[in-house]
């Protein structure tokens, strides 16, 4: 073979790879392409993960779908996490996934004891706090959440002991801010669902309180100067109210801690009632008179060596009428709580349900009450809703009298001038309208230099205006917000809120814990995972080609 044919064979053979050189060359280039696309696809996905996950932290990323918005906060709550100024840690002792086993049993309790199918959501739990910690970031401050097995980790609360005497066990929740610290028990997180008050026998449909519960826990820690509150329960260790009262006084009790006063139960007899100690003494509904001790005990403890700045909220037992040393007390304060129970028949009155009215001739607990007026805004203070009416059931009239002392009264409730007494005693007196006083403040005052000091005591006529029946119902009453206020301006208190209790409706949309789980699996990991794949598979299909 000549070199000529050599060289002519070559040339042919050049001449047929180079469409197939050409093809691998297409071939590569669009492999590598793809390549990149995939890539660059994969990382858009990861940044927007990571990106939603951060935005997640401070704005709202999931929809809320529930028809009673279970896992949004109140306007009230967001607006105090925007407020906060301080760093705050709820520790929870027990772990995430022990609110969806609360949620069975309780569920499996409730229809085996009672035959009822009732919807307990403590799932809800866990679901809320996260959203604690996303709007405190929108303030200043931040909200810390971690679950903790304090079985197995002891240590993890003993830097609590040094700031609370009590016990911590398996399912509180602990709210602290720096050595200020509030434990809620297993009672308490427990109660954060419960009957509400339009549930019945036949048909019990369920509140969540918890929302309450919790943001004033985080108020309470984070005031550097909590008005210390004493609450009178017992008399030389027996109950000075009527058994009937016990849950009144555990309202009055509930809801100032609510509004974020430290509060102490106390005996009036026995316990030393120090001016050091606290700021305010509440008397709830005496059945009884206390002694002259006891009188001199109250009168100490405002006077305060002088410098005055105490306080003391007196409420009245309805029927209770032979307490003379209490009478006399009062009088030195220019007040006095008439044997005379304020009614008012000219559209006036509604009708309330009080548990504590239930009797046999009374089955619904239903009882009058009086629409209560504001007399003194500035004392009263601004109120979410002014179209919601203050009620006083069978509110006793307080009168002021006429003494020469340095007290200065001021009515700050009254009832309309269409309203009549009717006596305790003799209910055939004449009914002669008028406006008559439902609650009244008085106080004493000194100066020291250019300094103001200041004694009051407030009396609340009607004592089922701080039912928890009433206080809890705060859509339809505005009885929370107008106590919470009054009780604010004696004591000089800044800051509050009534958070409105959420009714859960029993047909609702919303995942379980766990299927909230699986959707959050799917939709990170799953879904991205599949797309990659699909990416892959057309990819070398293409390069196989």
């Amino acid at each position: 073979m000549s070199k000529k044919d050599i060289n002519e064979m070559n040339t042919a053979g050049d001449t047929a790879q180079a469409p197939e050189k050409k093809h691998n060359l297409k071939k590569l280039k669009f492999g590598s392409m793809s390549v990149a696309v995939l890539v660059l696809v994969i990382a858009i996905v990861i940044v927007l993960n990571l990106m939603a996950n951060i935005m997640s932290k401070r704005y709202p990323m999931k929809v809320d779908l529930t028809p009673d918005k279970r896992y949004e906060l109140t306007d009230e709550s967001i607006q105090v996490l925007k407020d906060l100024d301080k760093d705050v840690e709820i520790t929870v002792t027990s772990a995430r996934d022990t609110f969806a086993s609360m949620a069975d049993y309780f569920q499996q309790m409730y229809a085996s004891y009672y035959g009822m199918n009732v919807e307990l959501p403590y799932d809800m739990i866990p679901e809320i706090l996260d959203k604690y910690t996303m709007y405190a970031e929108q303030g200043e401050g931040s909200i810390k959440v971690s679950y903790v097995d304090i079985n197995n980790n002891p240590d993890v609360v003993s830097k609590y002991k040094k700031s609370y005497n009590g016990d911590i066990t398996d399912g509180n929740m602990i709210i602290s801010c720096g050595d200020r610290v509030k434990v809620l028990t297993n009672d308490d997180v427990i109660g954060m669902i419960k009957p509400n008050q339009s549930s019945s026998q036949n048909a019990v449909t369920m509140s969540f309180v918890g929302e309450s519960t919790i943001t004033s826990a985080i108020m309470t820690v984070c005031d550097s100067q909590p008005v210390k509150a004493a609450i009178a329960k017992t008399m030389y260790d027996q109950a000075f109210y009527t058994q009937n009262y016990a849950n009144l006084v555990e309202s009055v009790d509930l809801y100032l801690n609510k509004f974020g006063y430290d509060c102490t139960d106390i005996d009036i007899a026995n316990d030393e009632l120090s001016t050091e100690d606290y700021d305010l003494v509440v008397i709830p509904v005496p059945a009884y008179d206390f002694t002259p001790d006891i009188i001199e005990k109250l009168s100490d403890f405002l006077y305060n060596d002088g410098k005055y700045q105490k306080n003391m909220i007196y409420i009245p037992d309805v029927s209770a009428t032979e307490l003379p040393n209490l009478t006399e007390f009062l009088a030195d304060w220019s007040l006095q709580v008439d044997d005379k129970i304020i009614y008012d028949e000219e559209s006036k009155m509604v009708q309330v349900v009080l548990p504590e009215m239930v009797s046999d001739s009374n089955p619904y607990g239903v009882a009058p009450a009086t629409i209560a007026n504001i007399a003194d805004e500035e004392a009263i203070g601004a109120l979410p809703n002014k179209s919601l009416p203050i009620v006083a059931p069978l509110a006793r009239s307080i009168s002021v009298l006429t003494k020469n002392n340095e007290c200065v009264v001021k009515p700050l409730l009254q009832s309309a001038s269409t309203s009549y007494l009717i006596s305790l005693s003799d209910q055939s007196d004449k009914k002669e309208t008028g406006t008559y006083n439902v609650a009244a403040i008085s106080s004493k005052e000194t100066q020291d230099g250019m300094s103001s000091l200041k004694s009051s005591v407030l009396v609340i006529g009607s004592s089922f205006m701080v039912d928890n029946s009433l206080l809890a119902n705060n859509n339809t009453y505005n009885n929370a917000s107008v106590f919470m206020n009054m009780v604010n301006s004696m004591t000089g208190k800044d800051g509050g809120v009534v958070i409105p209790d959420k009714a859960l409706q029993q047909s609702t949309i919303a995942p379980t814990a766990k299927q909230a789980g699986v959707i959050k699996i799917a939709v990170i990991y799953v879904l991205p995972a599949l797309v990659a794949l699909a990416g892959i598979i057309v990819l070398l299909r293409r390069r196989n080609k």
